[in-house]
């Protein structure tokens, strides 16, 4: 069974930082295309990062660029969204998500083109 398990949200105050944490079970997703989305209480779900399959082209939301960093390790089949300076805007539930593309190097935040979803984890930014 293939799945793609988030960890690492909780509660945080403004101005503080979390590092969530995407392990994929079930097929090797090092040649993949990662990508981290968020959806907050009555909102679509938005494009965060992406990242190719060997770390070299990574693209950002504008609204994190300069405070969230994705990064990949592939001999985990683990991908990483290293959020600083968190705003309460930030409050979301995050899920990762693969683009079964192998060695693609267009990173994206086409969500129809990402295959395979998490469950998400919660992140709650306090004022």
């Amino acid at each position: 069974q293939v799945q793609l398990v988030e960890s690492g949200g909780g509660l945080v105050q403004a101005g503080g930082s979390l590092r969530l944490s995407c392990a994929a079970t079930g097929r090797t997703f090092s040649s993949d295309v990662m990508g981290w989305f968020r959806q907050a209480p009555g909102k679509e779900r938005e494009f965060v990062a992406a990242i190719d399959w060997s770390g070299s082209r990574i693209t950002y939301a504008d609204s994190v660029k300069g405070r969230f960093t994705i990064s990949r390790d592939n001999a985990k089949n683990t991908v990483y969204l290293t959020m600083n300076s968190l705003k309460p805007g930030d409050t979301a539930d995050y899920y990762c998500a693969a683009d079964p593309a192998p060695f693609s190097t267009v990173v994206h935040g086409m969500s129809d083109s990402y295959d395979y979803w998490g469950q998400g984890t919660q992140v709650t930014v306090s004022s």
